[in-house]
């Protein structure tokens, strides 16, 4: 916890002096949906999916920042860093990830797109079970963002996909030998970017 505490205080540094030197800084926070998936069914009492269940829609919000400190004609480049928290069947799925991301104005109307990769820590804690486990967690995103106003965009569409290990019967409960691959996840999101 006291790593996204630096974090956060990273991000607002950052945004403080870019404000001043107008390159790009984005804040957003946005709703978000994500499909969770496995291919094997965790069949005992601290099944993540639910019981015999191979996946699982969960929804939440999705806050972070980005500073882009490259430019060169249309394309910008810099780090992306967010926050997720979803929830669904009594399970929670929270994400902290850290990431390049690319973006471009390739037309003349104020259209951006964007591509990004990220990793950090994905934690997540089944339904039936107060235990919360940590594992790693890495996401692929692009999505498209339009000028409203001079420091506001629409986040038209976010796509994401990713992977993480979430918590499962083997790594809960008594049955160590069940063993559970890591899930996939495809996310969607939409929203307000403001920029500074």
């Amino acid at each position: 916890m006291k790593l996204r505490s630096i974090a956060a205080v990273a991000v607002l540094a950052f945004a403080t002096v870019a404000a001043h030197a107008q390159v790009g800084v984005g804040l957003y926070f946005n709703p978000v949906a994500i499909r969770v998936s496995n291919s094997t069914v965790d069949t005992g009492p601290f099944a993540f999916l639910g019981p015999n269940s191979t996946s699982q829609v969960f929804y939440g919000c999705t806050f972070g920042g980005f500073y882009d400190f490259f430019h060169k004609g249309q394309i910008s480049a810099g780090f992306d860093m967010r926050e997720s928290d979803l929830h669904a069947n009594n399970a929670m799925l929270k994400s902290f990830l850290v990431g390049g991301r690319v973006s471009a104005k390739p037309f003349a109307r104020p259209i951006k797109p964007y591509a990004q990769f990220s990793f950090g820590v994905g934690t997540t804690k089944p339904p039936a079970s107060t235990i919360h486990i940590s594992k790693f967690d890495y996401a692929l995103y692009g999505g498209v963002d339009y000028t409203l106003q001079k420091h506001i965009d629409f986040r038209v569409a976010e796509i994401g996909y990713g992977s993480v290990t979430t918590a499962n019967s083997g790594d809960v409960g008594t049955g160590g030998t069940l063993h559970i691959p890591a899930s996939n996840q495809i996310s969607f999101s939409s929203g307000l970017v403001f920029r500074f």
